[in-house]
């Protein structure tokens, strides 16, 4: 059965695809957060442990938002590691960094997800997919 809400099965997938390269940026953002909640060390220990389980509890919920998005557009949501890898522009941590490390490549995951959000806005927002934009 044909999908029929209003926008083309072009600008649905240019959708659906902006939204993927969302959803791995900000997945591999929650894992590095979430890894990091885990290994932070020092003198910041305690206030950073925390705001980096609000932050991944918060990343957590918008990941959720961001599939069904896409699965509502009648499109797969991708699921798997090696696919956010390829759609991602933000590198894992493979190590353990210093906690200001920590600090500094999380506030660059977050611009890098502000970026994705952005360009998926523009295409949504050309398309006149309102609940998306």
């Amino acid at each position: 059965m044909a999908m029929d809400i209003g926008i083309s099965d072009k600008d649905r997938a240019k959708i659906a695809e902006a939204l993927s390269k969302m959803l791995a940026d900000s997945y591999i953002l929650y894992l590095k957060t979430h890894n990091f909640h885990w290994n932070v060390t020092g003198p910041m220990f305690q206030a950073l442990h925390n705001m980096f389980m609000v932050q991944y509890t918060e990343q957590w919920n918008a990941l959720d938002l961001i599939a069904e998005r896409i699965r509502a557009l009648g499109h797969p949501a991708p699921g798997s590691y090696k696919r956010y890898a390829a759609l991602s522009t933000i590198q894992e941590e493979e190590g353990v960094p210093s906690a200001t490390d920590m600090i500094r490549q999380l506030v660059a995951g977050q611009e890098a997800v502000a970026r994705t959000a952005r360009a998926a806005f523009k295409v949504a927002d050309a398309a006149d997919d309102q609940p998306t934009a």
